[in-house]
């Protein structure tokens, strides 16, 4: 089974991954994670008022995307019954699948 957790806070995302390990040591389950990877940053230049004072004229935003991914090595009904029950913050968005 493999949880991925996808936010653009920091401090949401490693709350909710330290939940799920919390959970899984509990009860026992073995896990591999959470697997930081790479931040993915989607950059946006606009154009400010053209009265602006030479590269002074250009405004730069960068938006800042965390993904972590927690394998959990065979997964019982009870873990799965468990994690779902977890209280997750509005900006983690998760996505689970069942390996083969």
């Amino acid at each position: 089974m493999r949880i991925e957790l996808v936010s653009t806070n920091v401090s949401s995302l490693e709350s909710t991954a330290r939940e799920f390990r919390e959970v899984a040591e509990k009860m026992g389950v073995r896990i591999r994670g959470p697997i930081p990877l790479p931040t993915k940053r989607l950059r946006v230049t606009t154009l400010r008022n053209p009265s602006g004072e030479g590269t002074n004229r250009y405004d730069r935003f960068e938006l800042r995307i965390h993904k972590r991914i927690i394998d959990v090595l065979n997964p019982d009904e009870r873990f799965i019954r468990r994690i779902m029950g977890i209280s997750i913050p509005e900006d983690v968005k998760i996505s689970i699948v069942m390996l083969a």
